[in-house]
């Protein structure tokens, strides 16, 4: 039986079109990224989001759309999955947790920050309707983007 690992990630726009990230504390896996987290036992991926969303940066959102997903194969074989949403603010102000600093951005200063690894490849499922799973093939490595 494969195991699974499920989590998700939301672009989160603001009324003047910013969008919400985070500057991860993890070492690991460090740079911007867009906020998320785990999804819990008997939770909805959508409860998840807005869960996930509002613990790391006291955003509100309402109503996220499903865009893509990404998955790949941790070094201990389980099947890693992440639900990639779109939202709308509906609330709140952004703070920090322990998760990293959250702070909003104009999308054409995207460039100028350190994003996490392969964020290039999420961005394009965020940004494009055609393409909706970023997916690490477990036996050459490579991202296929479908």
């Amino acid at each position: 039986m494969e195991r699974a690992i499920l989590t998700n990630m939301c672009m989160v726009e603001d009324a003047q079109g910013r969008l919400l990230v985070q500057k991860r504390n993890d070492p690991g896996w460090p740079g911007l990224v867009f906020p998320g987290g785990h999804v819990e036992p008997n939770e909805s991926f959508t409860a998840s989001v807005i869960r996930e969303v509002w613990e790391e940066t006291g955003i509100q959102v309402e109503h996220p759309v499903l865009c893509g997903v990404k998955q790949f194969y941790t070094e201990s074989g389980e099947r890693y999955i992440v639900f990639m949403y779109r939202a709308k603010v509906e609330g709140g102000e952004a703070r920090s947790s322990s998760e990293g600093e959250a702070f909003w951005i104009h999308r054409e200063d995207m460039p100028k920050y350190e994003w996490v690894s392969t964020f290039d490849t999420m961005w394009k499922i965020f940004e494009n309707p055609d393409i909706t799973e970023h997916y690490r093939n477990p036996f050459t490595d490579e991202i296929e983007l479908y």
